[in-house]
């Protein structure tokens, strides 16, 4: 019998909401402005990437999303790299995932991305 895999379908509003959520103070935007500084939220980043119960590039997934503002403004994959910190080749990875998934877009002119807007 072959291994079918497990399959994750999100609707547009599903995505919008964790969006949303990965945009809150608290949460994952909170790690990605301690990239910027050498405050609590780094220390925070650096504790949790360090973890052997956590996914690290989950949470660079994650980060990677946060970077994308929720009006649908576009950014390059080098502007996500240099923001955090990453190389291109690996921020490209994660942007090319999460664009199969359905979690940004590309504007197949600028071959930048985006958050997918709710319709």
């Amino acid at each position: 019998m072959a291994d079918k895999g497990i399959a994750i379908e999100l609707t547009r509003t599903q995505i919008n909401q964790i969006v949303r959520c990965a945009s809150d103070e608290d949460g994952v935007s909170a790690l990605l402005q301690g990239l910027n500084d050498r405050g609590a939220s780094a220390s925070k980043f650096r504790a949790l990437s360090e973890s052997a119960r956590l996914s690290r590039s989950l949470l660079l997934g994650l980060l990677v999303l946060a970077c994308f503002p929720a009006d649908g403004d576009a950014l390059a994959v080098t502007d996500v790299a240099e923001r955090l910190r990453m190389s291109p080749s690996t921020t490209h990875r994660y942007m090319t995932t999460l664009l199969a998934v359905g979690l940004l877009e590309q504007d197949a002119r600028t071959r930048r991305y985006h958050v997918p807007l709710t319709a």
